[in-house]
């Protein structure tokens, strides 16, 4: 009996996200096959289902990896020794993740989707939480540094940069003459005026 080397597996199913996280952004979820996401990973038609069920659970592993990307980003911020410079520089990171028009198209199907897709509302949830709990503990720590000048509490004022951060992916998609990296230092002076008040 053949033996399944487990990082080969993992290496394939990877491919496969990766593959469907274009044909999803450029062709939307219903439209695209589970042969068009083959055929992007290089693969034979049919390949997907020794890794996945469905196409479906092709999506929801895509917004679970995106969790665990989110995670990731946000876990070592609020340990920075200067929280708010380092709350800069991910706003900075926000938005040359936006220039990428596939990274921004594919946030918005998922958005969309989660709209009609309850197991994808949930995951969705999650991973915003994440997001918001990530941003309140930088907040929170660039507030005991005292960074700080808001009236805003540390929830309300991680619900106004993922608002913010929102804002930038949707405007990339309703607009294809906006830059998002020609406007990091006016997302910047936005979010020092929203928590310095200058």
């Amino acid at each position: 009996m053949r033996t399944v080397d487990p990082q080969q597996r993992e290496t394939k199913r990877m491919a496969l996200l990766d593959a469907a996280s274009h044909c999803f952004a450029e062709s939307g979820f219903v439209a695209t096959r589970t042969a068009d996401i083959c055929a992007k990973a290089g693969m034979s038609a049919g390949n997907l289902f020794h890794y996945f069920a469905s196409k479906h659970e092709v999506l929801l592993a895509l917004v679970a990896r995106e969790g665990e990307q989110i995670q990731q980003a946000m876990a070592p911020l609020a340990q920075a020794a200067d929280p708010m410079a380092e709350l800069l520089a991910f706003l900075d990171h926000i938005c040359q993740l936006a220039c990428d028009r596939h990274y921004a198209g594919l946030a918005l199907e998922i958005s969309a989707l989660g709209h009609r897709d309850e197991a994808v509302a949930r995951l969705v949830k999650a991973n915003d939480r994440v997001l918001r709990d990530g941003l309140e503990a930088l907040v929170r720590a660039a507030d005991q540094a005292g960074q700080l000048h808001t009236v805003l509490s540390a929830p309300e004022a991680a619900n106004w940069l993922a608002t913010l951060i929102d804002g930038m992916f949707a405007r990339v998609a309703a607009d294809p003459d906006f830059h998002p990296d020609q406007q990091t230092e006016v997302l910047q002076s936005l979010v020092v005026h929203l928590l310095q008040g200058r």
